[in-house]
């Protein structure tokens, strides 16, 4: 039956593949395809290397059969057991683009260096005068942060703790910090005009309304379903440092950070990887982690952004490192690969379709990579697989230069015949909560209070 399988799927792949072979494979690079520049010292693109694969059932074979294959796109390969035993590899020392897989490395060294549990903090400053009779601020509000997680039920809900600190109108401006961000926007202007219509319930658009709806729903907060949360600032919106004399009233904090990085890696979001990355010093400084923490040789990795965006450079081999570190940092604060990596057919994302029948559901976890038009085309998949004989097995998949969805169908082929030549898929324990819970667990400490502000009306 696999063997029949295999044939079938291969057929499909040499039609999708073919315009990739002939002439084509001869002509020169695309002119959208962005390369290494002169000087720098990065691997050359690789070239086919037949798959070797461990033959110890008669299973295996099928792969064998796989490998002995033309290959009409550049691939590396290398799939292990825990204890390190190789199972498969292909090209496992040459280097490729391994997109958005480069978001684990981000992972990796978000988690070391902050810890799991830490909150992004976005404090919330005034200065003037508070009137607690008319529920009035004479002067600005002050919103500073670099929260990469700050979305629009986040707004809602200063919103809300401003009115519970007795805040309704500011007669001032709404000023932003520089690097503010909201709806995972780079520009801080932008975020703060969307910030202002959101505090403002005679302005706040549908999205935000059914934002704070759901994230209600998903914890629980029928009192929070009730209300409508609403402070109107009369100014307008700057961008600038926070003013002297401005004092914090509330801090608002994000989830923690593996809510965030279950988040980003489930939906694969550049913007949030990107913003963890400048917390920890951008491509060099994330490079640096890696060559230190990691082991990595560091002529031989190229980082481009903490995103995975542009041209990178790892050998499966550096990533099944950086992954084997991920799975260990975890056990270390006793969390799982589950905790912050989308499973396939359960998670929402970019895993949410595959591996989705009823067979196959949860017996993967793993980030995914693509690049539609860098080097060519790129997919890669990174992660681990359950099958019923008891193993879990950790693998590397990078594609280059061909057809991203012929990539992707091969590499679900390839797990899908090692999890069948072990007695089938075995899907992971695991309990999935929703990701608007995950989002929506941010708090506040409002302990610095408004009384110093606090006039008497005439």
């Amino acid at each position: 039956m696999i063997e029949a399988k295999t044939k079938t799927f291969l057929l499909l792949l040499i039609t999708l593949l073919a315009p990739l072979t002939g002439a084509r494979a001869q002509s020169a690079p695309r002119p959208d395809a962005r390369q290494p520049q002169a000087g720098t010292n990065v691997p050359a693109a690789p070239t086919p290397t037949p798959l070797h694969v461990e033959s110890h059932t008669a299973a295996d074979e099928v792969l064998t059969q796989l490998s002995a294959r033309p290959i009409f796109f550049h691939q590396g390969v290398v799939v292990e057991k825990l204890s390190g035993e190789t199972v498969t590899e292909q090209a496992a020392d040459q280097a490729f683009n391994p997109a958005s897989a480069v978001k684990l490395a981000t992972a990796l060294a978000a988690l070391r260096t902050f810890g799991p549990k830490h909150r992004f903090a976005t404090a919330i400053w005034i200065n003037g005068a508070f009137d607690k009779a008319t529920a009035t601020v004479t002067g600005d509000l002050i919103i500073s942060g670099r929260d990469p997680s700050f979305h629009y039920e986040h707004a809602v809900a200063i919103a809300r703790e401003l009115n519970q600190l007795g805040i309704r109108t500011v007669t001032g401006d709404l000023v932003v910090a520089p690097r503010f961000s909201m709806n995972f926007g780079p520009s801080s202007l932008r975020s703060g005009e969307a910030l202002y219509d959101t505090l403002d319930a005679t302005r706040r658009p549908a999205a935000a309304i059914r934002a704070w709806a759901d994230s209600r729903m998903a914890l629980g907060d029928t009192k929070g379903l009730q209300e409508t949360p609403s402070v109107a600032v009369m100014g307008a919106v700057y961008v600038g440092s926070v003013p002297r004399g401005a004092r914090v009233i509330s801090t608002h904090y994000s989830p923690a950070l593996t809510d965030v990085l279950k988040v980003l890696l489930c939906y694969s979001n550049n913007f949030m990887a990107d913003r963890l990355g400048d917390w920890l010093g951008g491509p060099e400084g994330m490079k640096r982690f890696l060559v230190r923490e990691v082991g990595l040789p560091t002529n031989e990795i190229r980082l481009a952004s903490a995103s995975g965006l542009g041209v990178n450079r790892f050998t499966p081999r550096h990533m099944l490192k950086i992954y084997r570190a991920l799975l260990a940092e975890l056990k270390k604060n006793d969390l799982k690969a589950t905790d912050i990596m989308p499973v396939a057919g359960v998670d929402p994302g970019t895993l949410d379709k595959r591996y989705s029948n009823s067979t196959a559901r949860g017996s993967v976890i793993a980030k995914t990579g693509t690049l539609g038009r860098t080097d060519g085309g790129v997919s890669a998949l990174v992660g681990q697989m359950r099958s019923k004989s008891g193993e879990v097995l950790l693998f590397v998949i990078f594609n280059q230069r061909g057809n991203v969805r012929a990539f992707r169908a091969a590499q679900d082929t390839l797990v899908s015949d090692l999890l069948f030549a072990r007695g089938g898929p075995l899907p992971f324990t695991y309990t999935p909560q929703t990701l608007a819970i995950r989002l929506s667990a941010s708090e506040f400490d409002s302990s610095a209070g408004l009384e110093e502000y606090e006039v008497t009306s005439p």
